[in-house]
């Protein structure tokens, strides 16, 4: 089967698409960082330490997500030279190079987003605590001015 030069032509747009993407999630969790750094030199706490260390694994990731994509762009270019160069046998083993490349990309992606919302649920659950401290003051305070007679 022949490989034509469009077929890793196809890729380029969605690898763009897809490191754009990409940079923008690092971009919205450098700028998280930076926040959280601002509020745990103020204050430590362990939804602040939770936080953070699910921020290293999500970096981690990010910075994968990224080296994968760029990878397979850069394979795409090389199977396209190939193709143009008539070198079929190894455009197909470097466009399905590009293609794996592609596919980790994603599961690292996938997990990411997944460590994403672990961090957001985080965050709930401390508001959780907070909203339930309130209603207990409340309740509290409510029982205790029945019992004075108020």
């Amino acid at each position: 089967m022949e490989l034509s030069i469009t077929t890793p032509a196809l890729l380029f747009p969605a690898i763009t698409l897809l490191m754009l993407a990409y940079t923008n999630r690092f971009l919205a969790l450098a700028s998280l960082i930076r926040k959280l750094h601002d509020e745990y030199m103020k204050e430590e706490s362990t939804i602040l330490k939770r936080q953070i260390s699910n921020l290293h694994v999500r970096i981690r990731m990010i910075r994968n997500m990224q080296a994968f994509g760029v990878l397979s762009f850069l394979l795409c270019v090389i199977c396209m030279y190939l193709v143009f160069s008539g070198n079929q046998m190894a455009a197909h083993g470097v466009f399905a190079a590009s293609l794996l490349s592609l596919l980790l990309s994603l599961i690292f992606s996938l997990i990411e987003i997944w460590k994403s919302t672990r961090a957001l649920d985080l965050e709930l659950s401390d508001m959780e605590l907070k909203r339930q401290n309130i209603i207990r003051h409340i309740w509290e305070d409510t029982v205790s001015g029945e019992e004075r007679g108020e």
